[in-house]
């Protein structure tokens, strides 16, 4: 019997081996020494200090900010452990609202963001990721056209001219991954803290 199931045996320990642990310390070794940073989280630092990734989205609420696409991510209810709130950008927990287009409390929501909007746009369209959720929830990037919306309410909030924070964004947007890949757009995080650092107000 035993000899039987022994090649069996053998061939799953060395499978397991190979593929659960020498293919995967491979694999990372590789990643740190050729790509470091992103292997350990595209971590953006200010002064010495982790203050987010750059593929998490964080919740700026501010006028003084720029905001990033609504977040749909919940986390548990301090007050009930059986429930969830709304917690925007909960990485332990990346998902989407699952709300069907015709969901009335979808409807409802995206409405009260368009509403928000309106005065902001002065009649320009406003671009559907800055009223919609994406897929995990925890989206860093907006559209170009999304971060350009939002230049007077910052631009005023922070008694900046509009045309040199326009230029910043501008400047501020990533293009396609080899002028092929994906779809331009701006970093939420990084285009706020750019103007962080610039210190007027």
């Amino acid at each position: 019997m035993l000899r039987e199931i022994r090649p069996a045996i053998t061939i799953m320990l060395a499978l397991t081996v190979l593929t659960g642990l020498a293919y995967p310390l491979f694999i990372t070794g590789i990643a740190q020494a050729v790509f470091p940073r992103q292997a350990n989280g595209s971590l953006i630092e200010r002064d010495g200090r982790v203050v987010g990734s750059a593929l998490i989205g964080q919740s700026f609420a501010g006028e003084r900010y720029f905001h990033g696409r609504p977040s749909a991510t919940t986390g548990t209810d301090p007050g009930d452990a059986t429930k969830t709130i709304p917690a925007p950008y909960n990485a332990a927990n990346s998902a989407g609202s699952n709300l069907a287009p015709t969901a009335k409390a979808l409807i409802d929501r995206v409405q009260e963001d368009v509403g928000k909007l309106k005065e902001e746009a002065a009649g320009a369209p406003i671009p559907a990721d800055l009223v919609t959720t994406s897929a995990s929830g925890l989206d860093p990037d907006i559209s170009p056209a999304a971060a350009l919306l939002q230049v007077k309410r910052v631009a005023a909030a922070r008694h900046l001219p509009e045309a040199a924070l326009r230029a910043l964004v501008e400047q501020s947007v990533e293009k396609r991954t080899l002028g092929l890949v994906g779809e331009p757009h701006v970093n939420v995080l990084a285009l706020n803290l750019v103007l962080d650092g610039l210190k007027m107000h």
